[in-house]
């Protein structure tokens, strides 16, 4: 599949790098020029092809309706615009109604792995419309980890930055009961420093 790639940072750099080992075509476009394919969105979009065309976000929260409203300038009916940043939930229904109005699809997709998520696979939780999660899975198969487990149709609109949401809650609850933990053994003088 050719797919537009926007926001090329630690995770996004290295799924489009995964993306491509799988033979996918993508056009990468970041604010950071030594990052970039393409000096823009326009141009990512065009050289992306022909509807319906796929474009996967991966950028900050705070940048996500901006982008998205860019795009949505840009592409048309049947493309589909994936938000795999850590956007809140609650934006993910109104975001797919604004985009629908226009022809556009969306899906919203809680993206688990880090850095090590390009050799070992990223966990995906995706919400929105089956039709469009089966357009994108060739992207979402080639993502996860091999095997049955790492990706998860969530539910509708929401769904997948929800899932996202619960499972960052249940480790950094993990994370601190490990630190709380350690603290209690060197204050009791079983641990040494390092």
């Amino acid at each position: 599949m050719q797919v537009g790639l926007v926001g090329l940072g630690k995770m996004g750099g290295n799924m489009g790098e995964r993306l491509r080992e799988a033979g996918h075509t993508v056009v990468g476009y970041d604010t950071d020029p030594e990052l970039s394919d393409t000096e823009s969105l326009t141009a990512m979009v065009e050289q992306i092809g022909s509807p319906p065309r796929v474009v996967w976000v991966m950028v900050p929260d705070t940048v996500v309706d901006p982008v998205i409203d860019e795009l949505s300038g840009l592409l048309g009916t049947g493309d589909v615009i994936i938000d795999g940043g850590n956007s809140r939930w609650v934006h993910d229904a109104p975001r797919a109604r604004r985009l629908a109005s226009r022809g556009i699809e969306y899906l919203d997709c809680g993206v688990s792995g880090g850095v090590w998520g390009i050799t070992q696979g990223y966990a995906l939780m995706v919400g929105g419309d089956e039709g469009t999660v089966a357009k994108a899975q060739p992207i979402f198969d080639s993502l996860k980890p091999a095997g049955e487990f790492g990706f998860v149709h969530a539910g509708e609109h929401g769904a997948g930055h929800f899932a996202k949401m619960v499972h960052n809650g249940i480790e950094y609850a993990i994370m601190q009961a490990y630190a709380e933990g350690w603290e209690l053994l060197e204050a009791a003088g079983h641990v040494r420093s390092v």
